[in-house]
C-alpha cells in the first residue's frame, strides 16, 4: 500500500460534458479558479485542458493555455501544472463503405510537434503523452498516436525539460511506453497514468489495475483512475496497489447519484479515502522532489 499519495485533479477534460454539468469550468478564468480550489482541497497536481470560451467545445488554442497557466502561476496557491498534449489526434472515419471520406468537421489531425505548441509556449512541469491508438467510444472516432508520432513527441518533450505523464489505456500501451523508456526518450523516474473504464480500453476493475501495476518498469511512479461511478473505488484500489490517484470533472461529474460535483469536492472525497486508509497526501513540493521537477513561473 502506498503511504504518501499524490492527488491529481483533472479539472475539465475535452469530452462533450459542457452540456451535461451546469458548472463545468470552460473559460481560462473558470478553469484556473477550479485548479486553485482543487489545490487548496489537497491536489498536488492539476491536469488541464482548455475549451472554447463561447461554445465549451474542446480547444488547443495556445493563447487559451497561456492565459490559464498565467492565472494559476500568478495566484498565491502552489500546485504542479500538468497540461494535456492529447489534442490533435482525433480521426473520425467516413460512414459505411466510405471510410476514407473523413468527417472534416470532427477530425482534428495535426503533426506530433504541432501538438506540443502550447507546451513549448507555457513550459509546464508535466504534460501528457498518450501512448494509445484506440477506438474511443461507440462512434467512428479513433484516437491516433502512432509509434513514430510518439517517439517524436517524447524527444521534443525531453528537450524542453518537461516531464511526460505517460497515459496508458490498455496493456499494449504500456508495452510501447516501455520501449520509449528503453530508447532513452523518457528521463527517470518514468511517470505513468493508468486510465481505466474508457470504451474500449481496459475496464475499471481490480484485475486490470493490478495487471498494470505488476507490469510497471523498475522505478516507475504511477497513478490510476476509473471514470464515472468507478472513480472513488479506483482511488482506494490504486492506493492498495502502491499507486497514486486522479479525480476530477474530466472523469466523473457526480459526487453521488443525482448530485453534481465540483473539482474541489472530488479532491476532498479522495483525500478522505486516502487518510481513512492510513496514508497521507503529498504537497506540490514533495511531488516535485519525488518526480525530479523544477518549479516554473
Amino acid at each position: 500500500m502506498r503511504k504518501d499519495v499524490i492527488i491529481t485533479c483533472a479539472v475539465t477534460g475535452s469530452a462533450d460534458t459542457a452540456s451535461k454539468h451546469p458548472d463545468l469550468p470552460i473559460t481560462p478564468k473558470q478553469i484556473a479558479q477550479a485548479c486553485i480550489e482543487a489545490a487548496k482541497a489537497g491536489a498536488a497536481v492539476v491536469h488541464c485542458h482548455v475549451r472554447d470560451p463561447q461554445t465549451g467545445a474542446p480547444a488547443r488554442d495556445v493563447a487559451l493555455f497561456r492565459e490559464l497557466v498565467d492565472r494559476i502561476r500568478s495566484s498565491d496557491t502552489d500546485v504542479v501544472i500538468n497540461l494535456s498534449a492529447g489534442m490533435g489526434g482525433d480521426l473520425v472515419i467516413g460512414p459505411g463503405e466510405n471510410p476514407l471520406d473523413f468527417n472534416r468537421n470532427e477530425t482534428d489531425m495535426i503533426g506530433p510537434l504541432a501538438r506540443l505548441a502550447h507546451v513549448e509556449e507555457c513550459l509546464p512541469e508535466i504534460c501528457t503523452l498518450d501512448c494509445a491508438t484506440m477506438n474511443f467510444g461507440d462512434t467512428d472516432y479513433v484516437m491516433v498516436n502512432s509509434p513514430v508520432m510518439l517517439r517524436a513527441m517524447a524527444k521534443r518533450i525531453q528537450e524542453l525539460g518537461v516531464k511526460p505523464e505517460i497515459e496508458v489505456f490498455d496493456t499494449g500501451n504500456l508495452w510501447h511506453a516501455k520501449q520509449l523508456c528503453d530508447l532513452g526518450l523518457i528521463d527517470g523516474p518514468p511517470l505513468f497514468q493508468v486510465c481505466l473504464g474508457i470504451p474500449w480500453g481496459a475496464p475499471a476493475d481490480t484485475a486490470h489495475m493490478k495487471t498494470f501495476a505488476d507490469a510497471m518498469p523498475d522505478g516507475a511512479i504511477w497513478a490510476g483512475f476509473g471514470i464515472s461511478r468507478s472513480e472513488m473505488p479506483m482511488v482506494a484500489q490504486a492506493i492498495l496497489l502502491g499507486g497514486n490517484v486522479r479525480v476530477g470533472l474530466e472523469d466523473n461529474l457526480y459526487l453521488e447519484k443525482g448530485v453534481f460535483a465540483t473539482n474541489a469536492e472530488l479532491v476532498e472525497r479522495a483525500r478522505k479515502i486516502i487518510e481513512l486508509m492510513g496514508s497521507n497526501i503529498m504537497t506540490p513540493q514533495e511531488t516535485r522532489d519525488l518526480l525530479g521537477l523544477k518549479k516554473r513561473g
